[in-house]
């Protein structure tokens, strides 16, 4: 997939690795989406909160994430990652094989395989293994960013296994995977997108995913 944002639609880092929560905080990239967005069902109480979107090289918008539970920060103290308690929901367009808008390119279909990198990306974001020298980050990251990439193109692997959630109440596969980081989940939906999540803290296993009708109260 190609996007004008950042992969792992993510606002940008503050130094010290704290999120800037202006940068995510506009609704207007979710109102120019074509397609329904998913966050977490109604069982889910806590908090929520708008992150990115991202879009293809023409401008149209083609996937964003909505946060539930605490603001992840990027820290590399393994006691504070243990405290924070998120899912992260990521809405993929479920796109073919097209013509970019001048007709120049060709934009890459998106699959269930687009969900699962973008939350498997997405969880590496906010991810810095204990020890880890500040100047070793970036290249531990394009390395474990090449990593989600291989694993998201082969859910068929042993790295995943099936697990039913429901969707707008009906049951429906996914394929999960969990790591040392989180866990990393993606499926599809009868609505015509891809819904991929990802997480620490709250276990996967409970978790129900519901078409937001209103995307205006969580900005």
């Amino acid at each position: 997939m190609e996007t004008t944002s950042q992969a792992v639609a993510q606002a940008p880092a503050a130094e010290g690795g704290q999120q800037v929560p202006s940068a995510r905080r506009t609704v207007d990239g979710y109102l120019q989406a074509p397609f329904p967005w998913y966050g977490l069902d109604e069982a889910f109480t806590g908090p929520r909160w708008l992150m990115q979107v991202g879009t293809t090289a023409d401008g149209a918008v083609e996937h964003g994430s909505i946060g539930h539970g605490d603001e992840p920060s990027v820290r590399n103290e393994a006691t504070a990652e243990d405290r924070e308690k998120f899912a992260v929901v990521v809405t993929v367009a479920a796109n073919p094989s097209r013509r970019s808008a001048d007709g120049t390119g060709l934009l890459e279909a998106t699959t269930v395989s687009s969900a699962a990198w973008l939350a498997g990306v997405g969880l590496l974001s906010f991810t810095w293994p204990g020890q880890m020298d500040h100047s070793l980050r970036d290249d531990w990251l394009e390395q474990q960013t090449e990593t989600a990439w291989a694993l998201a193109d082969d859910l068929a692997g042993p790295e995943w296994s099936t697990l039913s959630l429901p969707v707008d109440g009906v049951p429906t596969p996914f394929h999960y995977r969990e790591s040392e980081f989180g866990w990393v989940l993606a499926g599809s939906t009868q609505e015509g997108v891809h819904v991929g999540a990802y997480g620490r803290g709250m276990s996967a296993y409970g978790l129900g995913f519901a078409m937001i009708k209103d995307i205006t109260a969580y900005a």
